[in-house]
């Protein structure tokens, strides 16, 4: 039985972040799910996402099944959820966007945490889409009444509630073609490509979603958009071109550029 040590020495070698908590992690899923240590620690050793071989990712209070084909929810996002909840707080019935949905971490967390919020989801891949669905199986039965799930592209739905939404939020491609050799072999082999490249300044998409939240959003809402943090200024620039108002970027827990709100005009 490979032991913690030797497991972690292993991951270390072979670039992984955090070698000591994956291992620990590997081992403790092999002991309880009698899967292969040997072949579990092998697979992260080659960069095989850790969350692929656990079979899900924790986000917030939620933990979500993630697998080939979806985009593994990332700790920072985390702070996207707060900027939504923050945004709505005293609405009896708030409605929710969330475009670029993915696996659902940040609509099912909306939805999960607010005791009213209703939600759309909006995803563009039929393979995350099927992640989707079971993550929204999983939720409790009262926040499940409230999601509504759309496989669909971001222009294309929903089509009932122009003009009435409180909040779009949307964390999308935002990578730049020109920076595929910064990206963790994790991400660049292993998440969905259609859910990371952005074009040649990796706005494409953002330029997409905030065409699209001027239409979703009542006056006075709120649109929050996760970016890079080389977005920092260029994100903004986008969401003021459109109109928005009281456009402001915000920093993630490591200080870092994480995303940007803006406000439709009343």
């Amino acid at each position: 039985m490979i032991t913690i040590r030797e497991a972690a020495r292993r991951l270390a070698a072979a670039g992984v972040a955090s070698p000591e908590n994956d291992a620990r992690l590997l081992l403790r899923h092999a002991e309880a799910t009698g899967a292969d240590p040997e072949a579990l620690v092998a697979a992260r050793e080659s960069r095989v996402p850790l969350q692929h071989l656990v079979g899900s990712a924790g986000f917030r209070y939620l933990d979500l099944a993630v697998g080939p084909g979806v985009f593994v929810p990332r700790p920072e996002t985390e702070v996207v959820v707060e900027a939504v909840l923050a945004a709505i707080p005293d609405h009896p019935q708030p409605r929710v966007v969330d475009l670029c949905a993915g696996s659902g971490a940040i609509g099912l967390s909306v939805a999960h945490e607010h005791p009213s919020a209703r939600v759309d989801v909006v995803e563009v891949s039929e393979t995350a889409v099927e992640w989707l669905r079971r993550n929204l199986g999983a939720l409790r039965d009262d926040a499940q009444e409230r999601v509504r799930v759309h496989h669909a592209d971001l222009e294309a739905a929903p089509t009932d509630v122009d003009g009435q939404v409180d909040v779009v939020v949307s964390n999308p491609p935002y990578v730049a073609l020109h920076e595929r050799d910064l990206v963790d072999a994790e991400v660049k082999d292993h998440d969905p490509g259609v859910a990371l490249w952005a074009g040649e300044d990796g706005l494409d998409v953002i330029r997409r979603v905030v065409q699209r939240a001027t239409v979703l959003l009542r006056p006075g809402g709120v649109l929050v958009v996760e970016h890079s943090d080389r977005q920092g200024e260029s994100a903004p620039e986008v969401f003021a071109a459109a109109g928005l108002v009281a456009v402001s970027d915000h920093l993630d827990l490591t200080g870092r550029p994480r995303f940007t709100t803006g406000t439709r005009p009343s």
